[in-house]
Formats: structure tokens, C-alpha cells, sequence
């Protein structure tokens, strides 16, 4: 099966996005990014191709007449119990790479409390993928951090051991193991483990389980173009050719996923965009923010580590708010007093949070503004657009300021720009097989 990709290599987060030789989408990934791009660029892919043999799997029972709410609950197993097999082997590589590190530094005193820790945390895993359990984050680093950190408390208190020297550990451990390259020959290698599973939940529908892994399995996947974007793309893997503008990525993305979309408003980690496209997704005009990542999710991530919470409970704390206390500035330097003087003040977390989110879009509508206003339809994208109170503010005053606009927020939002990406890979694959011969192969 021969595909067209798009990466958009983002300040926090890597996308990667897989399209068919017609056009159809086949599968995305998403890891966090790195100082190493390449890597993160070569994760992002080998997820998003696990998950197009996923939707390998999902056609197989199809065609092979399974009722398609059981091939849905089947498919929702095998994948569950994949995901336990790939954390599985993360801890095993995370296991390997911390006892490197207790000899590297000498700390001999802390192995036996490290072995508990990842002992335990290997037996947690069943429970962590059991049927409708609930994960805080999809990501190795957060999902292994939280554990470690909780069960490093845990063993301190119970042992008198030294919390901060586990910490430390796992500090200088999970770098190396974000960094050890997964190939794409790993989704064989735990989905058989997932299947002993698998076909024991299965019962009569293990026979067409196995049958349409095996199909998956066996199907090729040739890339035929790529296209990379993003707040690092020139970072990126790709001749210069197969490079484009954020910009550009967003908007056809954005027309892709809803083709109504004539103003397009992006908040990522590091930067901010207010795009304006014509009815074929072509951008018109766009405005962004300056360097600074005010206002951006990066922005957002900070007030979520000086409050201690995690950046996914900032949006439901703040909608809890009684008042939305006005806030001067969104410049992440001075975030932190700015909050502290708040709560010194006597304000509520909550309401401040109201406030700060307010401050976001706020920032963000002045942009839209410049870039010609905000016209039906309206598509945010990016990955503050799954924070509720963002968007609740976003609707506020796209009301106040533009009346009745109909706003378009896919799940997928944060593939916008892969998408954009892997549409443009896609039409420079097909370019080059019509374009006429002129004594030389075209490039």
C-alpha cells in the first residue's frame, strides 16, 4: 500500500499524518518533540503507521462480515491491549537505561528502591489498560512520571529512603529512553503479544480477529512523498522542496477537515496564527503572533506547573469560576509573580484561571482582527482548542464582537497542519507521475 505523509514538527508536540494514494486517511501519530527531531519526526510516523495497520485490521473484519458493533469492540480490545504491550516494553527500555544510570552516578544505594519502583510499575500496567480505565495522558514521559513519582513517594515514606535521588534518576533516565527509536516492526511484535489476549476475550470471533491482524500485518507500506511543517521545519528530515509555511499547512487542513472553513485561528504551544482562506482552502491573508510565546500553550503549561496541576485540569478548573478576574499581562516571564500577587490578593484559583484564559483569547481575537476578521466558517485548530475554557471564551467573544458565527472544533484538531502537510505531499506525488517527459525523468 503505497502513502503520502505530512509531519508538522510543533514546538511541544510532533504530528504525523498518513494519507492513501486516493486521498483517504489512514493513520496519525503524535509524540512529544524533541531536541533530536529526526527521532521525533521518526516516532510521530511510526505511530501513525501503527495506527493505519489498525485500520487495516477494522476493514479486514469488515470484509470478512463481522456486525460492526462487535468488530468495533473487538478492534477497542486488540488495540487496548496493544497499548499495555508498547508500555510493557517502554518500561522495560525505561528498566534497562535507570540501572545504566544508578552505576553511571555511583548512586548504588538507590537500586534497590528502583527496582521496586519499576517492579511495581509493571504490575500496574494491567490495571492501567483495563477496560474502561482512564489515563491522564497518552504519552510515555507523563504517563511513567506520574507513576514514578507517586510510588518514589510512597517507598521514601515507607523506607526513609531519598525521594529526590529517585527522582533525579528518572530524570536522567526517561532523556535517554524518549530517545531510543521504536521501528515500525514493533507493532508485529506486540500485537502478537496482544493477540494471546485478545482471542481469549474474542471467543467465537477469534478465528476473524486473527485472520484480519494477520492481513494487517502482511500488507506493505511504501511511502511515495512527504511533506514536513511546523515551528521546526527546518529542522526537519526533508529536501527543502517538501518543506511549507505553517501557514499554508493550517488552512488547507483546516478546509480539508471542514470545507465550509473561511477564517482559521491555531493556538499552539509556541505560536498563534489568525488565517484566511477562499473556497479551495488557498490562504488569503494570516497574521501571528511576535517571538514571544504569550498566550500560547507553552504559556498555559507554565501557569499549570506554578499551580501544580496538570495542564489538562486548567480549562475545567477555570469554568468552575464565580468571577473572571481581569488580567494585565499573558507574557510568560512574568506569569508566575503575576499569579502569586493574585493569590496573595485573596483571589481564587479558579477565577484567576477564568481571567487568564480570557487574556489568551483576547490576545488571540486582535489577531483575527488584523488578518481580516472572522467570517462563517470558523475552524480552531491546535492543541489549546481541546481546553474547554479556552473555547468557551473563544465563542464569548467571537459572539460579542462577530454575532452568531458557526465554529468548527474537530478532535483531531491537532493534525491540522500534518493534514495540510500530507495533502501537499500528496499532490506533489501525483505532479510528478503526469508530468510530461522532457529526456529526463521528472525529480
Amino acid at each position: 500500500m503505497r502513502y503520502a505523509v505530512g509531519i508538522d514538527l510543533g514546538s511541544t508536540t510532533t504530528k504525523a499524518f498518513v494519507l492513501a494514494e486516493d486521498g483517504s486517511p489512514l493513520g496519525r501519530g503524535i509524540t512529544n518533540s524533541r531536541s533530536n527531531y529526526d527521532l521525533a519526526c521518526q516516532v510521530a510516523l511510526t505511530e501513525a503507521l501503527i495506527h493505519t495497520r489498525f485500520a487495516l485490521v477494522a476493514q479486514a473484519l469488515r470484509e470478512q462480515g463481522v456486525p460492526e458493533p462487535r468488530a468495533f469492540a473487538l478492534l477497542a480490545d486488540l488495540e487496548r491491549l496493544f497499548r499495555r504491550e508498547q508500555y510493557r516494553g517502554q518500561i522495560e527500555v525505561l528498566a534497562r537505561v535507570t540501572r545504566e544510570v544508578v552505576g553511571r552516578f555511583g548512586v548504588e544505594d538507590a537500586r534497590p528502591a528502583v527496582e521496586r519502583l519499576l517492579s511495581a510499575m509493571d504490575a500496574e500496567s494491567d490495571a492501567l489498560y483495563a477496560p474502561g480505565a482512564s489515563r491522564k495522558s497518552d504519552f510515555f514521559r507523563d504517563l511513567a512520571g506520574s507513576r514514578w513519582h507517586a510510588l518514589a513517594e510512597e517507598d521514601a515514606k515507607r523506607t526513609g529512603g531519598g525521594f529526590d535521588v529517585l527522582t533525579a534518576l528518572f530524570d536522567k533516565a526517561i532523556l535517554e529512553v524518549e530517545n531510543t527509536p521504536w521501528g515500525e516492526s514493533t507493532f508485529e511484535t506486540f500485537v502478537r503479544a496482544a493477540m494471546r489476549d485478545a482471542l481469549r476475550i474474542a471467543a467465537a470471533d477469534a478465528v476473524p480477529l486473527e485472520r484480519s491482524v494477520e492481513r494487517a500485518v502482511a500488507v506493505v507500506l511504501e511511502k511515495i512523498a512527504g511533506v514536513g511543517t511546523g515551528y521546526g521545519r527546518a529542522r526537519l528530515p526533508f529536501p527543502k522542496e517538501s518543506i511549507r509555511s505553517e501557514i499554508l499547512c493550517h488552512g488547507l487542513g483546516a478546509h480539508a477537515m471542514f470545507p465550509g472553513t473561511r477564517t482559521v485561528l491555531d493556538i499552539g504551544g509556541q505560536d498563534t496564527k489568525a488565517i484566511q482562506v477562499d473556497d479551495a482552502g488557498i490562504v488569503t491573508s494570516f497574521q501571528m503572533n511576535d517571538r514571544c510565546a504569550a498566550g500560547c500553550g507553552r504559556y498555559l503549561g507554565y501557569i499549570a506547573d506554578e499551580m501544580n496541576l496538570g495542564l489538562h485540569e486548567l480549562g475545567p478548573l477555570a469554568q468552575t469560576a464565580e468571577r473572571t478576574v481581569r488580567i494585565n499581562s499573558t507574557c510568560t516571564v512574568f506569569a508566575g509573580a503575576e499569579l502569586r500577587e493574585r493569590l496573595s490578593l485573596g483571589e481564587k484559583r479558579e477565577d484567576i484561571l477564568s481571567g487568564l484564559h480570557r487574556a489568551i483569547i483576547l490576545r488571540a481575537m486582535s489577531l483575527l482582527a488584523r488578518s481580516g476578521g472572522v467570517h462563517a466558517e470558523f475552524t480552531f485548530t491546535g492543541g489549546v482548542a481541546k481546553n474547554p475554557a479556552a473555547v468557551d471564551a473563544l465563542k464569548s467573544l467571537v459572539k460579542e464582537n462577530y454575532g452568531e458565527v458557526k465554529m468548527n472544533i474537530s478532535p483531531d484538531s491537532i493534525y491540522t497542519g500534518a493534514l495540510g502537510a500530507a495533502l501537499f505531499a500528496l499532490r506533489d506525488a501525483k505532479a510528478r507521475t503526469t508530468a510530461p517527459v522532457t529526456g529526463e525523468v521528472a525529480a
